[in-house]
C-alpha cells in the first residue's frame, strides 16, 4: 500500500480537512474569535461542496475495498448539499444558551456522519461498509442526545443506539453468513461467485434487516417516530433526509453489485414491504397532531415510495431514486425549516398551533405550503416529477399493481398534507403565532430549498444528468 491509494478519496480528505481545521478552531480560538465558528464552519463546508462538484475520478484502490465513479460522486454531492442547508437553519438553535458552547461539537458530529456515509456509498468491500455503517451510526446517536438535559431528547438517543446496535448486529450476522459461504467479502468477487443457497439467501435476509431499519422500512420502523419527535428538530432533520438517503444510496449499489441474480428471490419481499410500508406511513400520519411526528411517519411513507426505484434493477430505476432522494431533500428541508423556526421562537410544536399562522407569518406559511404540495407530489413541483419517475420505472418492469396501489396512498397522503395547509390558511386560532423573524441564515436555507422545489422540477436537469451516467461502476 502507499499514498497513491489514497488519491481517489478526494471527497473523504476534504472533509477530514475541514474537520481538522474547525476542532483546532474550536479549541484554540479566542472567545472574541469564537463568535465567527459558525459563519467559518458553513463557508468553509460550502467550499468543501463545490469542491465536490468538480471531482471526476472514477476507479479503484486499496485492491478494490474503496470504489469512485460518476453515480458515487454525485451521490455524495446530493448528501453535501442538504448538510450544507441543515447547517444553515441550526444557526438559532445553536444560538441559545444551552447549546451555544456546543456549536463546535454540532459541526464536528455531522462531518464524523458524513464521512462515515461517504465511506458506506464508496465501498467495495463489505467490512468497509461495516466501518462506515459504524462510523455514521455512533456519533449519530450523540446528534439524537444533543440537548441532553432535556428528557425527551436523552430518551431519543438511548432508543435510537438500541436499535442502531440491535440492526448492526442484523448487518454483522448476515455478512458472517457470506464469508462463509464464498471465502469473500469483495463485491466484484461476489458479483461472479454468488448464487442462491438457503445460507446466501439467509445471509441476505439478514443484511436487509439491518439496513431497512436504518431506511425506516415498515416493520423495522417503529424507533422512527420516538425518535424524530424527541431529537432537536434540526438533528431530526438530519436522520430524517441525509442519513436516509445514504442508506438507500448504499442500498441501491449493493443490490446492483452483490445480488442481482438473487432478484426473484429479494424483488417479492421489497414488492411487499415497499406497499406495507407507503400504506402504514400513511395511516399513521393521518392520527398526528405533533407536527415532527406527522412528518416521521411522512418519511417512513416517503421510504415506501423510494423503494419503488430501489427494486426496478435499472438504470431508469437508479437515477429515479436518486432524483427522489435530491427532491425528498429538499422538500424535507423546508418543512422542517418551518417548524425548526416555529419552535425556536414559540415552542410550538402541535399541528393545532398553525391554526392561521399565514395571517401572522405569510411567508412561512407559504414555504410549508409548497413543501407539503411537494411531498404530496402536487404539480408543478418537483415532488410530483420525483414521484412520476418511480412509477415509470415500476412499471417499466411490470409492477402495474403495485404502481397502482401506490397511487391509491398518494391520494390519502394529500388528504393529511393538505390538512396542514388547512390549518395554515382557513382554521382560525384564539392564540395564534404572534409575526416574528427568522435569522438570514434559516432564510436563506428557506429560499434555496424553494427554488430546489421548483428549479429542479419544472426543467429537470438534473434528472437528466442522472440519466446521462453511465451505471456500470
Amino acid at each position: 500500500m502507499d499514498l497513491t491509494n489514497y488519491l481517489l478519496m478526494k471527497p473523504e480528505l476534504s472533509l477530514i480537512a475541514v474537520f481538522l481545521i474547525l476542532i483546532i478552531y474550536d479549541l484554540f480560538a479566542s472567545e472574541g474569535a469564537k463568535k465567527y465558528y459558525f459563519p467559518v464552519a458553513c463557508l468553509l463546508f460550502l467550499a468543501h461542496t463545490v469542491y465536490c462538484f468538480f471531482i471526476k475520478d472514477e476507479g479503484t484502490s486499496f485492491a478494490g475495498m474503496y470504489v469512485a465513479g460518476p453515480t458515487v460522486l454525485t451521490m455524495k454531492w446530493v448528501l453535501n448539499i442538504g448538510t450544507f442547508l441543515i447547517m444553515l437553519q441550526a444557526n438559532e438553535w445553536l444560538n441559545k444558551a444551552e447549546s451555544i458552547m456546543k456549536r463546535g461539537e454540532f459541526f464536528m458530529l455531522v462531518i464524523l456522519t458524513l464521512l462515515g456515509m461517504y465511506l458506506m456509498i464508496s465501498s467495495g468491500n463489505f467490512l468497509l461498509f461495516f466501518i462506515g455503517l459504524e462510523t455514521a451510526s455512533l456519533p449519530m446517536a450523540a446528534l439524537v442526545a444533543f440537548d441532553k438535559y432535556k428528557h425527551q431528547s436523552a430518551e431519543a438517543g438511548a432508543k435510537y443506539i438500541f436499535n442502531a446496535i440491535f440492526s448492526s448486529t442484523l448487518v454483522a450476522f448476515g455478512l458472517s453468513f457470506v464469508y462463509g459461504a464464498c471465502g469473500t467479502l469483495y463485491f466484484d468477487d461476489l458479483f461472479r461467485t454468488i448464487y442462491s443457497t438457503p445460507l446466501i439467501i439467509m445471509a441476505m435476509i439478514f443484511f436487509l434487516s439491518g439496513l431497512f431499519f436504518k431506511i425506516s422500512i415498515v416493520p423495522f420502523h417503529l424507533w422512527a417516530p420516538d425518535t424524530y419527535q424527541g431529537a432537536p428538530t434540526n438533528v431530526t432533520l438530519y436522520l430524517s433526509t441525509i442519513s436516509k438517503g445514504a442508506a438507500v444510496f448504499a442500498l441501491v449499489l449493493i443490490l446492483y453489485k452483490v445480488f442481482p441474480f438473487l432478484s426473484d428471490t429479494w424483488v417479492p419481499v421489497i414488492w411487499v414491504l415497499t406497499l406495507i410500508t407507503i400504506t402504514v406511513g400513511n395511516l399513521f400520519a393521518l392520527r398526528q397532531k405533533n407536527m415532527k411526528r406527522f412528518l416521521a411517519f411522512s418519511s417512513i411513507s416517503q421510504a415506501g415510495y423510494i423503494m419503488l426505484g430501489v427494486f426496478s434493477g435499472t438504470s431508469t430505476g437508479m437515477s429515479a431514486t436518486i432524483f427522489y432522494v435530491f427532491v425528498y431533500l429538499f422538500s424535507n428541508l423546508a418543512a422542517f425549516g418551518v417548524i425548526s423556526s416555529i419552535e425556536n421562537k414559540t415552542g410550538k410544536v402541535n399541528m393545532d398551533d398553525y391554526n392561521g399562522l399565514y395571517y401572522s407569518n405569510p411567508k412561512l406559511a407559504l414555504v410549508m405550503m409548497i413543501a407539503m404540495f411537494s411531498l404530496g407530489g402536487i404539480p408543478p413541483t418537483a415532488g410530483f416529477f420525483s414521484k412520476l419517475f418511480v412509477f415509470i420505472a415500476a412499471m417499466e418492469q411490470g409492477h402495474v399493481v403495485l404502481v397502482f396501489l401506490a397511487l391509491l396512498n398518494t391520494v390519502i397522503s394529500l388528504f393529511y398534507y393538505l390538512l396542514v395547509v388547512k390549518a395554515m390558511f382557513i382554521k382560525k386560532a384564539d392564540t395564534p403565532i404572534q409575526p416574528f423573524q427568522t435569522d438570514s441564515y434559516l432564510k436563506t436555507s428557506l429560499a434555496i430549498s424553494v427554488v430546489g422545489m421548483f428549479f429542479v422540477g419544472i426543467i429537470n436537469c438534473f434528472y437528466e444528468y442522472i440519466h446521462s451516467v453511465s451505471f456500470g461502476i
